[in-house]
């Protein structure tokens, strides 16, 4: 059986950070978390609710640096419905949040920076250290597994996280090397499961794309088709997972208040035909981790296709013309 990982990345937005009030919070809440729109939530409830109706598994990855304005009440909020639907909580940690919290931060007032790649091995390991222990505090299980926010880690992170006991990290997108913040030194040929720095990494899946390199496999960035397809190789070529990332927000368009009908349907359609593909299943970092592919080289992704990139180009046209960006 293929595992297929389908991770949500949640998360208060520190963008749309307004202050340290009882009201400002709940505004974030309801833009970040809960997705509050005139036909209903599409947040992590409506995803919760989605989930159940198919009998799929997903990864939460939770942000429990905003506890440092807000209180650990504010993550207990997010934490509590995903483990009462029977989901798993991972660790998340965005490091903006530090400049929001002064004295509230376990490095102090000074030290900051937009990734955790940004900091010391010593201050990632007090940053990270603080931030397990506060997601545990708010109702979690010890994680055993850690994404970076922006996916910016570095090697630094992972003897970080090894350091503190958490035994996997998927930060590693091998469609963004050389694109995006993260820096940990493995190219975008690690595309399996593979020990580095004390850690098993966990590449986040990715797609070919035309004219060579890679997409990634992000609900926002992929048609429900290119999912589908890319599921399906990796499964008929015989890897044992296939990691998809998702956000807290992304059914939901943050300024308008809008529900998101396109990407709404293709993560349903995700879960609906999950339900009934032979040879996988949707899987946790608590009960089904990622193994480490012990035999034959790495499989080469799904190849491009010219009629699903025009499928995909025409589609986000749409979407961003009905709902805007996110």
């Amino acid at each position: 059986m293929t595992r297929v990982f389908i991770t949500i990345d949640t998360e208060y937005s520190s963008g749309l950070y307004s202050g340290s009030g009882v009201a400002d919070r709940a505004d974030n809440f309801a833009r970040s978390i809960a997705c509050i729109t005139p036909e209903g939530p599409v947040g992590i409830a409506h995803k919760l609710d989605l989930l159940k109706q198919y009998g799929q598994k997903a990864v939460f990855f939770v942000d429990p640096m905003p506890a440092m304005i807000w209180g650990v009440a504010a993550i207990e909020d997010i934490v509590g419905p995903i483990i009462a639907a029977g989901q798993d909580v991972q660790l998340h940690c965005h490091t903006e949040w530090l400049a929001l919290a002064g004295a509230a931060s376990p490095l102090g007032s000074g030290a900051t920076g937009t990734n955790l790649a940004d900091f010391s091995f010593e201050d990632q390991c007090a940053v990270l250290d603080f931030a397990r222990s506060t997601l545990i505090a708010a109702g979690a299980p010890p994680p055993v597994a850690f994404r970076a926010g922006n996916y910016g880690a570095n090697d630094d992170t992972l003897r970080a996280l090894a350091a503190i006991g958490i035994a996997y990290d998927s930060s590693h997108c091998p469609a963004l090397v050389g694109k995006g913040a993260c820096r940990i030194a493995l190219g975008e040929d690690v595309r399996d499961p593979v020990g580095h720095m004390g850690v098993l990494e966990v590449p986040v899946g990715a797609i070919g794309a035309m004219g060579g390199g890679l997409r990634h496999a992000q609900i926002t960035a992929l048609t429900l088709s290119e999912m589908l397809g890319a599921i399906r190789h990796a499964r008929d070529g015989g890897r044992g997972s296939f990691t998809l990332v998702s956000h807290s927000f992304e059914l939901f368009n943050r300024r308008t208040m809008a529900a998101n009908h396109i990407v709404r349907r293709r993560f349903a359609g995700l879960l609906r035909h999950l339900s009934t593909m032979r040879g996988v299943t949707s899987a946790t970092y608590a009960d089904m981790p990622p193994a480490l592919r012990l035999t034959g080289t790495g499989q080469q992704p799904l190849p491009a296709s010219a009629v699903r990139t025009g499928m995909r180009m025409a589609e986000q046209l749409v979407s961003n013309a009905l709902y805007g960006a996110i």
